[in-house]
């Protein structure tokens, strides 16, 4: 029996989902920290240890697979990455406790690992003739999109169904497997980007793009690091801002991180690469400092202000590090480029989130909150300098 193939448009739409989820798989346990931080008795520094060891393990496959989909395909690399990410949440579903947690968190990030880089790669390549400029805008709606169904939904479901730690995680499975049998009927003519014999290499970075690479990652970095406080703390700090015990709210604060992010990447569609870095940039300086305030002044308007700030600033600085990305890549690296890329800013979300953990349990959250901002504060500046950088080498080029 012959397998029926989606068309472009409808494997474009699959490759967004399969984005979607790495954002939504990411996100899936933040609304649980607290529980099992009460149920199980542990420090802020072994919750935020569940959700760093998630981009560890993706940074530990893109080091060893980031260029596999060059080689294998894209379809065949995102079934991979995929299966992984169902069998983590499936493991999540039935957890005894804290151990097995942080298998199915492994899982996970073995499942991003191997489906970030391609999926968003698909979704350029199996664009609209014409339309690839667009796929940074789409992969980062996507990615805004996976958030917010994260919050509600888990939201929803912790609060006001039974097995609060476990039913979100049973939907996120049943998401996900139908999502496999939906990839598995994409087309895999992506398979010959790359030509002879694979084998593990770390990421790459292709001659002549240097200087937009350290851009675009800064840029992603910055974005990342955003979303590892909203993920790592943010519940709890939903919970100490807005004296609330109540998941879906706290979840509908994270959720306006998301609607934000979806925002903006509609906005920001149209406007060139640096604009729209540009702006991500501002806007990640004004939601470090409004949750400054929040945190010191118990401020509901504040961190609402936070939140939104902070979304806007993730999709600004994602879509516009993807889209240079994207724009100048050749195919035949496409898969290990943003895999590299990748790989950096999952990093630097592993790493900040165990030191928001070990900084809340040792000194408070408050503390913790101040060295993330000031981490975000210096990759904001840093990704401001080299985008300003690029650009002024863009120019003097343009002039020779």
């Amino acid at each position: 029996m012959t397998r029926k193939v989606l068309g472009r448009r409808a494997s474009y739409f699959t490759a967004a989902a399969v984005v979607a989820h790495t954002i939504w798989t990411s996100a899936a346990p933040a609304l649980t920290y607290p529980i099992y931080a009460e149920e199980w008795h542990l420090s802020t520094f072994v919750t935020t240890t569940i959700f760093a060891v998630y981009p560890i393990f993706v940074v530990i496959v893109l080091v060893a697979f980031g260029n596999l989909s060059d080689y294998i395909g894209r379809r065949e690399a995102m079934l991979l990455g995929l299966a992984g990410s169902a069998l983590g949440s499936i493991i999540f579903t039935f957890a005894p406790d804290v151990t097995w947690v942080l298998v199915g968190r492994a899982f996970m990030g073995i499942g991003v690992g191997l489906s970030a880089g391609p999926s968003a790669a698909a979704v350029v390549e199996f664009s609209a003739p014409g339309k690839a400029d667009a796929a940074g805008a789409t992969t980062a709606a996507a990615q805004g999109i996976g958030m917010m169904a994260a919050a509600l939904i888990g939201g929803a479901l912790i609060q006001y169904a039974p097995l609060p730690t476990r039913l979100n995680f049973s939907v996120l499975s049943i998401v996900l497997l139908g999502l496999i049998y939906a990839t598995w009927k994409m087309p895999n003519f992506t398979v010959r980007h790359a030509t002879g014999r694979w084998r593990p290499r770390a990421p790459s970075i292709p001659r002549g793009i240097l200087l937009t690479f350290i851009a675009s990652t800064l840029a992603a970095s910055t974005s990342y690091v955003l979303g590892a406080m909203t993920l790592s703390l943010g519940a709890q700090v939903a919970r100490d801002v807005v004296a609330s015990s109540n998941a879906l709210v706290n979840g509908a604060t994270i959720a306006l991180f998301a609607l934000a992010s979806f925002i903006a990447t509609v906005a920001s569609r149209r406007r060139s690469f640096d604009a729209v870095l540009r702006s991500g940039v501002v806007l990640a300086l004004v939601s470090v400092g409004s949750l400054a305030l929040a945190a010191d002044m118990q401020s509901l308007s504040l961190y609402i202000v936070t939140q939104l700030s902070a979304g806007a600033a993730y999709s600004m600085l994602l879509l516009g590090g993807l889209s240079l990305i994207n724009a100048q890549a050749s195919a035949s690296h496409r898969g290990a480029t943003l895999s590299a890329l990748f790989l950096i800013a999952y990093l630097g979300q592993a790493v900040l989130a165990l030191s928001l953990g070990k900084v809340a349990t040792a000194y408070g959250l408050l503390i913790a909150i101040d060295t993330g901002i000031a981490g975000i504060t210096v990759l904001a500046g840093l990704t401001l300098f080299f985008v300003e950088l690029r650009q002024r080498r863009q120019s003097l080029l343009a002039e020779d």
